[in-house]
Order: structure tokens, then sequence, then C-alpha cells
């Protein structure tokens, strides 16, 4: 997975030079070039493509093969020695423990390495893309008050500057998304297993009054499963506001800021579109927990719940 990453980030340094190389032919007007420019496109292309293509299995195997052992090893766990019966009479948050293991032993697996192959890579991108913004971006001047000021390094210290104010918007915004996270499936699975234990009820001798009381409590229960979703919707809203923002704005502030240098004629228009892509880049790669926020939040619950449930198994075979 790490050398799929590798080869992955070389294609894409490659096509960032091939904006630059592409568009400066365009402005030129070098039919020739912007043939041979087309080719190596199919080229870059298809490399990215086929990577892409096996990254997905190569994830996709590791994440199959860590949920198999998790999950197996829970069943093992939760069905030998009784567990699974005296469970039941253990205080705690492990309801519906066939959930738990069948969803959230699922989620707990197969986040982290999507997460953890996210960081990598953003990591990696901003490092080499960073380096590409300085050299093609230079240093700026800027007269003012009869002086002049040299900012070297420009677009580093524009994207540097911008990406802390979007994560930091959005991290206030996203401060309590955690906790909504968890309770919307602590009610979730208190839906569940209040639906579990009416149909078990059903199947034995129940009393019409014992029906009134069981539609009156999943009644509850449901109401708060759609409250809770009412709050998550309301989260992920702002959220959206604060990542679409930047969505937009990201690759115009990266043209306005090469076209004083563009209109001077320092920068080709190859070099502006080339910087450009760069910024949004850099950008993306800096932000990249804004992107993964809201499945940070999934996953620290989802493993929160499978850890409760792991405790409370252990709990059985403890002497008073």
């Amino acid at each position: 997975m790490i050398f799929t990453i590798l080869l992955q980030l070389l294609t894409q340094y490659r096509l960032n030079f091939w904006n630059r190389d592409f568009f400066n032919a365009l402005e030129r007007g070098n039919s020739i070039e912007l043939w041979a420019q087309a080719m190596r496109f199919l080229i870059l292309a298809a490399a990215s493509i086929t990577l892409v293509i096996v990254s997905v299995w190569a994830r996709m195997t590791t994440q199959r093969e860590w949920r198999a052992w998790l999950s197996n090893h829970l069943y093992d766990f939760w069905l030998e020695k009784g567990h699974s019966r005296k469970l039941q009479f253990m205080e705690g948050e492990h309801q519906t423990p066939e959930y738990r293991i069948a969803e959230d032993a699922k989620v707990a697996t197969d986040l982290p390495v999507d997460l953890t192959l996210g960081l990598l890579s953003s990591l990696l991108t901003a490092i080499i893309f960073i380096g590409v913004l300085w050299d093609v971006g230079g240093a700026l001047n800027v007269r003012a008050l009869g002086m002049t000021l040299t900012i070297p390094g420009y677009l580093v210290i524009a994207v540097v500057a911008y990406s802390v104010l979007i994560t930091a918007a959005m991290m206030l915004i996203a401060r309590h998304l955690i906790r909504v996270m968890a309770d919307t499936k602590r009610a979730e699975a208190e839906l569940r297993a209040m639906g579990a234990q009416l149909r078990e009820r059903g199947e034995g001798t129940a009393l019409p009054d014992a029906k009134k009381d069981g539609r009156r409590a999943i009644g509850a229960a449901l109401t708060e499963v759609i409250a809770q979703w009412r709050v998550l919707c309301w989260q992920l809203m702002r959220m959206t506001l604060v990542s679409q923002t930047n969505l937009l704005l990201a690759p115009i502030i990266g043209l306005l800021l090469c076209a004083p240098k563009y209109l001077a004629g320092i920068m080709s228009l190859g070099e502006v579109v080339q910087a450009a892509a760069a910024f949004v880049i850099v950008q993306s790669a800096f932000n990249w927990i804004i992107d993964s926020y809201a499945r940070l939040a999934e996953w620290m619950s989802s493993a929160n719940r499978v850890a409760s449930l792991l405790l409370a198994l252990d709990q059985i075979d403890r002497p008073e």
C-alpha cells in the first residue's frame, strides 16, 4: 500500500508539471507540442487509473483480513463459556453484542486503514508540493510607503496561513461531533435492543398490557433516535458549509496570488496553472483533518463500543 502511494504521488507530481507544459504550449500556439503533451497525458492518466485500482485492491484486502481476525476473536470470546447468556445480566453499555461484532467491528477495522493511508499520503504530498510552490512561486516584492518588501516563498506562506484558518474554523464548528456521533450510535443500539426484547416477549406469553407498554417504550426509543439524528444533521450541515466554501475558494485564491506576477510578465500561463494546482494540492493535504474529521469521529465511536464489549466480556470471568 505504501509503495502504491509513492507511485501515485510520483504520477501526481508529473501531472502537475504536465499542466505547466501544456498551458505554455497553448499560450505559444504550438500545435506540435500540444499534440505531444496530449500523448503524454494519456500515459500519465493510464498510470494514475491503474494505481488507483491497485490501491483499492490492497486497501480492501487489508481491511478484509483485519475484520475477519477481529470478528472471529469477538465471536469466540462472546460464545465461549456461556458469556452470551451471562452478558445479559451485566450492567453497562454493551447492548446488542451481535450488532457490535457485525457492524462496529467492521467500522473499527475499515476506517483506520483509510485514515492512516490518507494521512501518510497527505504528509508526503504536502512535503513534495511545497517544494513545487516554493520553486514556481518564488519571492513576491511588495512596495509600500516608499519601501520594497521581499516575501520569499509567498505562496507557501499563503497556503499555510489559509489552511490554518480553515482547519481552525472546522475544529471550532465540529468540536462536539465525536459526542454527537456516540450519542447517535447509542440511541440506535437502544432502539435495536428494545425491538429484540419485544420480539422475544412476543414469542412467549405476552399480555395486551405488556404489548402497550412495549409500544410506548419502543416509541420513546425511536423518538430519541430521531432527535439525535436531527442534532447530527445540523452538525454535518455546519461542517459542510466550511468544506464546500473551502472547495470553491482554494483554486481561486491560488490563481489570484499568481495573477500579479503573470500580469507583470514574470510568470507564464503554464506556471500560473501549475502553481494554482499545487496550491490546491498542498491545501488539501494540510486540511486532511477537515476531510477526515467526521470519519475519525465515527471510528472513535465504533472502536469505543467494541472496546466496551471486550471489557464487559473480560469482567464476566473475574471473581466478585
